[in-house]
């Protein structure tokens, strides 16, 4: 959404938002348009100049949000942005005023970082000794005359500041009250979670395999067909099919993520040695949390057994092993260039099965070129047909 556009939704969410009694800031109302733009379920594009009617719509949606009056997370959003709102916008002149406004300034530095209680009397008083090195309420005189913009850019960065100067000081064992060891606690968590991740994905595969089986034994027995609702079957198995990508991508991004931390982890580390070179070790300033649901089977388990009497249900890799000895074109990781890159259709289920049995997905175990494109086969003689 260009930002002429995302102004002029800004304004009338504004103006709405008073006609129903509510004053709502610009930056809140920036956010909600942002997240309810960013949000897949609603259907929009950041990218491109909104239509009259998807205008209306986000503007419906934001107000819903910003309307309603039991939302925790809008109620924390709303504390933020009002401390940021009562420092920009001060005009503190007495002496009481200006330290009436550093007191806010030191709240909103510790609300902003995260780390720690706003309400601890240590934890207060390690943040007003890190803000005080860096910025002593003597320059406040100076701070009130910029503008309401470079306010909010010079308290991004104290906050920055100050929670560095915090971090150092707790990795010298002489201060941080109130940040909790977040590196530890990661390579506690991420190490448990693949298997967890994993456990789920073999649950699904195998519920996969066992809807694989009994429709292909339906597929030979009218009988069973009429009994079972084939229909209905198949799409518990795309169901299952598309549950199974879903947590592999889960887990691949927790892999990632793993090493992201182990990277950063060294990263900060190596950051805070140097860092105690430079200081010798003294301390900076003085210091006195995808939702895997289970899922509910199409078939009951007593049914299923039934159906699967005298099946031998396999698994994606014994359907492979079975054509290992056709002749086939292979096409090697080591000597294909980007192989990693090649565009499989379908996500690799055979597509001639998918069309000749009404939609059964059956994973390929074959690869051929058509028009430019792989297409993944069950058999090496399927896609010829």
């Amino acid at each position: 959404m260009p930002p002429t556009q995302a102004e002029s939704v800004t304004r009338k969410i504004g103006q709405e938002c008073a006609v129903h009694g509510e004053i709502v800031s610009e930056t809140l109302i920036a956010f909600m348009v942002k997240a309810v733009i960013l949000d897949p379920s609603n259907g929009f594009t950041m990218d491109i100049t909104l239509m009259k009617s998807d205008v209306q719509n986000l503007v419906k949606l934001c107000m819903a949000q910003l309307l309603y009056t039991k939302n925790p997370s809008l109620d924390t959003i709303k504390i933020l942005g009002s401390v940021t709102r009562e420092i920009t916008d001060n005009r503190a002149c007495a002496k009481e005023e200006l330290e009436s406004l550093y007191r806010k300034i030191i709240s909103y530095v510790l609300l902003r970082s995260g780390l720690g209680s706003p309400t601890g009397i240590k934890t207060v008083r390690e943040v007003t000794a890190a803000l005080q090195s860096v910025f002593p309420q003597a320059e406040l005189g100076t701070f009130l005359t910029l503008s309401k913009k470079d306010k909010e850019c010079q308290l991004k960065e104290l906050t920055m500041i100050v929670t560095g100067i915090r971090l150092f000081n707790r990795d010298c064992g002489k201060g941080g009250e109130g940040i909790d060891n977040l590196p530890g606690v990661l390579h506690e968590a991420i190490p448990a979670t693949p298997q967890h991740v994993d456990d789920q994905l073999e649950k699904t595969q195998h519920q996969a395999y066992c809807y694989t089986a009994v429709l292909e034994k339906a597929a030979d027995n009218p009988f069973m067909k009429a009994e079972l609702q084939p229909y209905m079957l198949k799409q518990a198995l795309y169901n299952m099919r598309q549950c199974e990508v879903f947590l592999q991508i889960i887990l691949s991004d927790i892999i990632t993520g793993a090493q992201e931390v182990e990277m950063m982890t060294k990263q900060l580390g190596a950051l805070l040695e140097q860092l105690k070179v430079t200081v010798k070790s003294k301390t900076a300033v003085p210091t006195s949390q995808p939702f895997l649901g289970t899922h509910e089977l199409f078939l009951p388990e007593r049914i299923m057994q039934h159906h699967l009497n005298g099946v031998t249900v396999k698994t994606d890799m014994c359907r492979t092993k079975e054509h290992m000895e056709d002749r086939v074109n292979v096409v090697f990781l080591e000597t294909t260039a980007n192989f990693d890159e090649l565009l499989i259709q379908y996500r690799g289920f055979c597509a001639y099965t998918f069309a000749a049995t009404d939609g059964f997905l059956l994973p390929g175990i074959s690869l051929e070129i058509r028009l430019g494109n792989f297409l993944s086969s069950r058999r090496t003689t399927a896609l010829s047909k």
